[in-house]
């Protein structure tokens, strides 16, 4: 076991640091992709990452590798990293824990005075959480050669803003110059964003991978009229149908005892008081580990929208606009996770990932794995997301020994 640890207090101070670009009132952040507080963070971390003598670079997708060298630079490295751009008012430790941990690691190899064989990369990627520019995981798809550039730069907010276009307005858009593949092994470091692991008063998660996704936008279309003089039983009220459609879409998750189900977005036309909507868009976002049990319930939740939109007297046009399979993380990779979570004393316990993370393109076409550390009340995506200073170290230290055993690994 390596004697390298990474510093609890230092690992705080740079995570305290980071979270006031975006810093809310609430204690959380709201650091949309290509925003200007996510300009600030991430120079924040190329500051960083240059003081501790990394090498940097930028992608065209802005990208942003820190490389430690190690001796044989010939090797292919051991790469580790996540995300710093958040939900609107969104939590400090999802995504930025994975990358202040892997400067931590960097600066906790540099004190000890260990050099690995292999490069080490620490990697910042663009736009994960979708929430600006969809769909997510943007950066480490175009990377992993499953998303196209230009789709990618194409992609708009609600203002119109292109993500192109924001990429080289914030001075970040790079080139492909550094392309650090192939990978030796990935890690990527997370809150577990559920409650599991603290349930279960457990100290680390290995996830065997992540669920598959789907996610659709769905427009009802009803007639528009006064809210008044119009009969119950005249009436053909897209909200109406709507609110049958939510329920029924949970109700199918539910009863399948393994999908999730979920309408995140509603917006109603003309969303007046006295009005009945003449339109109602929404979204569905739809997962599970097994993929024939997710699409069975995809299956019936289309069919029950067209039933509810005839008998309401409504239309209903429900497009599939993404989706992602499961993807299994390497099994060699995850017995380094535990072999170093049991080193170190911490319990650990297999699991799924129920959210997706970069690690969803990135596993594959590199060898890759996760590690989780516990989320308090299991909340995430929200201000008062927290996890606790020593199992933030605790997680990180687990990556410490997993990049340290990869990253010394002969060819």
């Amino acid at each position: 076991m390596n004697t390298a640890r990474v510093s609890e207090q230092r690992l705080q101070g740079r995570m305290e640091a980071i979270s006031l670009f975006g810093g809310t009132a609430g204690g959380g952040v709201t650091r949309l992709a290509l925003s200007d507080a996510d300009k600030m963070a991430r120079e924040q971390l190329r500051a960083w990452f240059s003081d501790l003598g990394c090498e940097i670079h930028l992608d065209a997708m802005g990208n942003l590798f820190a490389v430690l060298p190690g001796k044989d630079r010939s090797l292919p490295p051991v790469m580790t990293g996540s995300h710093g751009d958040s939900q609107p008012l969104g939590g400090r430790f999802d995504g930025m824990l994975g990358v202040v941990a892997g400067l931590e690691v960097v600066n906790a190899l540099r004190e000890a005075r260990v050099e690995l064989l292999r490069d080490l990369v620490v990697v910042d990627w663009t736009n994960e959480e979708g929430s600006r520019f969809t769909p997510g995981c943007s950066g480490s798809g175009v990377w992993a050669g499953k998303l196209g550039l230009e789709d990618m730069y194409a992609l708009q907010d609600q203002e119109g803003h292109t993500l192109g276009g924001e990429l080289a307005r914030i001075g970040f858009k790079g080139d492909s110059s550094y392309f650090p593949r192939p990978v030796h092994a990935a890690f990527e470091l997370h809150i577990e964003q559920g409650p599991v692991l603290e349930a279960k008063g457990v100290s680390i998660g290995v996830p065997q991978g992540i669920v598959c996704l789907r996610w659709y936008n769905v427009r009802v279309h009803g007639v528009p009229n006064h809210a008044g003089p119009t009969p119950m039983n005249d009436r053909a009220d897209a909200m109406y149908a709507f609110s049958l459609m939510s329920a029924v879409i949970f109700e199918t998750a539910l009863a399948s005892g393994q999908v999730v189900a979920t309408v995140g977005e509603v917006h109603a036309t003309p969303n007046s008081r006295n009005v009945i909507a003449g339109e109602v868009d929404f979204t569905i976002d739809v997962r599970g580990w097994d993929e024939a049990a997710t699409d069975n319930v995809c299956r019936r939740i289309e069919a029950a929208l067209e039933d509810i939109a005839r008998r309401t007297g409504c239309a209903v046009q429900a497009e599939r606009i993404w989706q992602v399979s499961r993807v299994p993380f390497d099994a060699r990779l995850r017995d380094v996770v535990r072999e170093a979570a049991s080193g170190l004393g911490l319990s650990c316990m297999d699991m799924v990932s129920g959210a997706s993370h970069d690690m969803i393109y990135i596993a594959q076409v590199v060898p890759g794995a996760m590690i989780f550390v516990p989320s308090e009340g299991g909340r995430s995506h929200a201000e008062i997301e927290n996890t606790s200073w020593k199992d933030c170290a605790a997680g990180a230290d687990v990556l410490l020994q997993c990049l340290v055993r990869t990253g010394n690994e002969p060819e």
